[in-house]
């Protein structure tokens, strides 16, 4: 199966979720963390999923999911995630009809995207997904990269990525720019004036300097 790997941008954007048990909880979750404006439709709810109603983190409507749901407001993606299959192929089928992406959870024949096994670090996300062959598998992947990858590594993305807009404003585009950004992602860098990264970034630009505007004619 070919995948075309991708990060989404959700925030704002509205996302339906049918379903609100345990398989709809952690899809819910994750969508919260990407700020996606999520609705959820489903007669009964896990507490977790309740609370986040009340505090108006998600819109919950505690009824079965009716055709012609997914075209109420537009809606940019859904999951269904249901434990009646004859309710998450009417979903499929209803998001297909109305070009929605749309994942059936635990069913890839149904799926137009698949949830990732993610590891977090800050703005670091490294995402394993086995196209729903074996999430089992992806899980353990998961773990054995988060046990690997140091705790502080979003910090240090934090710290990289302040010193890459400093060299982007200091260096002109070019080869050599594009050589001193891979130099320093694999050095330490820190937030003080004087770290190593940040040193070695000014001099690079002193011998380097951005050549001046020509003036107006």
């Amino acid at each position: 199966m070919d995948l075309f790997p991708i990060f989404l941008k959700l925030t704002g954007r509205r996302c339906l979720v049918i379903g609100a048990g345990n398989l709809a909880e952690s899809k819910i979750e994750s969508l919260r963390a990407a700020n996606a404006n999520v609705t959820v439709i489903a007669p009964d709810a896990r507490p977790r999923i309740l609370d986040l109603a009340v505090g108006g983190d998600i819109t919950l409507h505690q009824r079965p999911y009716e055709p012609g749901d997914l075209t109420t407001q537009k809606y940019f993606l859904v999951v269904t995630a249901t434990n009646v299959p004859a309710v998450n192929r009417a979903v499929y089928q209803e998001a297909i009809a109305n070009e929605i992406m749309v994942n059936a959870v635990d069913d890839p024949p149904f799926c137009d995207f698949y949830f990732p096994s993610v590891v977090r670090r800050g703005d670091l996300q490294i995402a394993i997904s086995t196209a729903g062959s074996s999430p089992a598998l992806a899980q353990r992947l998961r773990k054995e990269i988060n046990a690997q990858l140091p705790l502080d590594a979003g910090d240090w993305l934090t710290d990289l990525g302040n010193l890459r807009r400093e060299v982007t404003q200091m260096e002109p585009l070019n080869e050599e720019r594009k050589l001193l950004l891979h130099q320093l992602a694999q050095r330490e860098v820190c937030g003080f004036d004087q770290c190593p990264s940040r040193v070695l970034a000014r001099e690079h630009a002193k011998t380097n300097p951005i050549p001046e505007p020509e003036p107006a004619s």
